[in-house]
């Protein structure tokens, strides 16, 4: 650490203490060279998680943008809040699973609709005309069809 008043970079810790909900840790210092005191303050760097658009573009995760969709799709479903935090949670623990740090908005769609198959198919079918853009009553009657053989 560099000195703030004669630029020298010896210094010795004299205190440290954590501040900030244990978030950031202060130091006082003193720097050996001209022995004037200064205090620094560490905390850890939050690199963001990112996902992917399809139209390439990149924004941070939002844990309550997922939750926000899931509870759309599940609205007046017998599915409990629960439940749906688990699908969120998993999500994110497969974002930090992951070395790159990004995910695609595909690749979390596929994890959600897969949890939603096994947990309510209106609620599966609700999330994947938004996920997969159903643009027409075709595509829609399509999914169903799948999803009927499945149960067959």
């Amino acid at each position: 650490m560099r000195c703030p008043f004669c630029g020298e970079s010896d210094d010795r810790v004299v205190d440290s203490r954590e501040s900030r909900e244990g978030l950031t840790v202060r130091r006082r210092r003193e720097c050996l060279a001209c022995s004037r005191r200064f205090t620094t303050y560490e905390q850890i760097e939050d690199i963001p998680y990112m996902v992917v658009k399809s139209d390439g573009a990149r924004e941070e995760f939002d844990r309550k943008k997922l939750l926000s969709g899931l509870l759309k799709a599940c609205e007046k479903r017998p599915i409990p809040a629960k439940r749906l935090d688990a699908v969120v949670e998993d999500v994110e623990q497969q974002l930090h699973d992951r070395e790159e740090r990004e995910m695609s908005t595909a690749e979390i769609g596929s994890i959600v609709t897969d949890h939603l198959k096994k947990l309510d198919q209106v609620a599966y079918v609700r999330f994947a005309s938004v996920y997969r853009n159903f643009e027409d009553l075709e595509t829609f009657m399509d999914e169903l069809k799948v999803l009927l053989r499945q149960r067959s």
